[in-house]
């Protein structure tokens, strides 16, 4: 079959509790919406990898251009060819149409299990429920859905608050009430769970660092790209701002860039961007000691994610989730650990 993503590669996986053969696939479960479970090692160490033998998976994202993505893709799609499964992997190119499309195309050949990214959660309800009436397993990923069996998502608050704490923690170290750290929020106001994200942020750094910092700018920088013209146009006319919080990779690297840029590369140490995704860039840009000084990551490396996915593929097909929302696990990525993240990225 034809895969979007050259992978012969010949990586051993990080060990981590994702995965880990139990054997056996449970009774039947129809989890009822609202009901929830936070996936930890336990949950996915229940996984009988080897029930993906010859599987169809197919698999249908937003874009393959985002670093992130690619990358945890190319994690997830190693553990499925290392089990025997058959999988497509697409990407919609944030065309909804052309999604729909694809999910169509994998029920007509009837594969076992779907993975949709949705460019449009609402858009792709329908597909899905058609999807699920063929007997087909549906997951979610990044979006809470009606018409699937499991909704494989971030709690955007939880997220943000953790963010925000980790900021928190770096303005304690270099301000304080009577030199406070001005701050600015790089978010995406035109999408929801990233505004909740964003006000995540400002709630845990409260939580930590009250008194001590002000939020003296808020930009939007979904995309490196966007986040860096907006900074570079801020700290033109603010260059007293040295602390960006920001929703995602595209906040970080285009922060970094513009704190880079500013500085000559001689960033100074009371300067920070802290935010979550986690990609190569950022993870160079923290062990490097430019201006990234912190990441809230997910299930840790690209390695992991994919490991932690392809179990929770295998959990879905052997009707062992019991929930209908899967909560994905954070953690914080700092100089400590920074070098075995970066070690298992793609």
């Amino acid at each position: 079959m034809k895969k979007l993503l050259a992978l012969a590669l010949s990586i051993a996986l990080l060990a981590t509790g994702c995965g880990k053969a139990t054997g056996g696939g449970g009774a039947a479960a129809s989890p009822e919406a609202g009901s929830s479970v936070q996936a930890d090692e336990t949950f996915y160490g229940q996984a009988d990898l080897s029930s993906l033998k010859g599987k169809k998976i197919g698999i249908t994202i937003q874009s393959l251009q985002n670093a992130y993505w690619a990358g945890i893709m190319t994690g997830l799609t190693v553990v499925l060819e290392e089990n025997g499964a058959d999988y497509d992997l697409y990407a919609c190119d944030q065309n909804v149409d052309t999604q729909i499309g694809q999910l169509e195309n994998f029920i007509t050949l009837g594969y076992d299990l779907i993975i949709v990214h949705p460019q449009d959660a609402g858009a792709v309800e329908e597909v899905c429920a058609e999807a699920r009436a063929a007997g087909i397993k549906v997951i979610c990923w990044d979006s809470t859905m009606e018409n699937v069996d499991v909704n494989f998502v971030l709690d955007n608050d939880t997220l943000g608050k953790q963010i925000g704490r980790l900021a928190g923690e770096f303005i304690n170290q270099h301000y304080d009430a009577a030199n406070k750290a001005q701050v600015v929020v790089i978010g995406a106001s035109s999408v929801d769970v990233l505004v909740a994200r964003a006000d995540g942020i400002k709630a845990g750094m409260e939580e930590v660092a009250g008194g001590k910092y002000n939020i003296a700018a808020e930009i939007d920088g979904l995309t490196s790209d966007e986040a860096e013209i907006n900074m570079n146009s801020l700290l033109a006319t603010h260059p007293e701002i040295t602390v960006a919080v920001g929703i995602g990779s595209g906040a970080m690297i285009g922060g970094n860039n513009a704190y880079m840029n500013m500085y000559q590369s001689a960033v100074p140490d009371n300067v920070g961007v802290i935010t979550t995704d986690v990609t190569k860039t950022q993870l160079t840009a923290l062990l490097n000691g430019e201006a990234a000084k912190g990441i809230v990551g997910f299930e840790g490396s690209d390695v992991q994610t994919g490991n932690c996915a392809a179990s929770l593929i295998a959990l879905t097909l052997n009707n062992q989730v019991g929930a209908k929302d899967v909560y994905r696990q954070i953690s914080s990525i700092t100089m400590d650990n920074v070098a075995d993240i970066l070690n298992n990225m793609y």
